[in-house]
């Protein structure tokens, strides 16, 4: 086990199985030392949406249970790196997330969710976690309360 996944275990985490496409698109790709992730729903390490994390936030998902959302979005795009990589030691930098959340119109709090993925990768990867984002308010696929995306820097 790896210091980043020594580090979620510390937490109470674990990777999940990577989850397989549902569609004609590569989990991930690479390109010289960068690492694109596709877009992680919710999974949790059963291969489900929980029920709590379907649904629009602010109708039928509190701004909680999709921020814990946004958290297993995270932890399903480590377990998509460290398929690519073989150790998650080899990220030196998460560059950018981009954050989906199934949000009721108007809800302004699209950002408080996604930092339930942010605040995971720097829980995860220390420094090396810190990263650019964008967030926006979507319809997702599932119903699924988040989905997020990250390009890391690798070796």
């Amino acid at each position: 086990m790896d210091i980043v996944e020594q580090r979620l275990h510390a937490a109470g985490l674990v990777l999940p199985p990577p989850i397989v496409p549902a569609g004609n698109y590569a989990p991930f790709t690479r390109s010289g030392n960068q690492l694109f992730i596709a877009g992680q729903l919710c999974y949790g390490p059963d291969g489900q949406v929980a029920s709590q994390h379907i649904g629009q936030v602010g109708v039928d998902v509190s701004v909680e249970n999709a921020t814990i959302a946004a958290r297993c979005c995270a932890l399903n795009i480590l377990a998509q790196a460290k398929l690519a990589l073989g150790s998650l030691e080899r990220i030196e930098q998460c560059l950018r997330l981009f954050g989906c959340v199934n949000a009721a119109s108007p809800f302004p709090s699209v950002s408080l969710v996604m930092n339930g993925a942010s605040d995971l990768l720097v829980l995860a990867l220390g420094d090396k976690g810190r990263h650019a984002r964008m967030t926006i308010g979507c319809l997702l696929p599932r119903n699924a309360a988040a989905e997020v995306e990250a390009i890391f820097d690798v070796r």
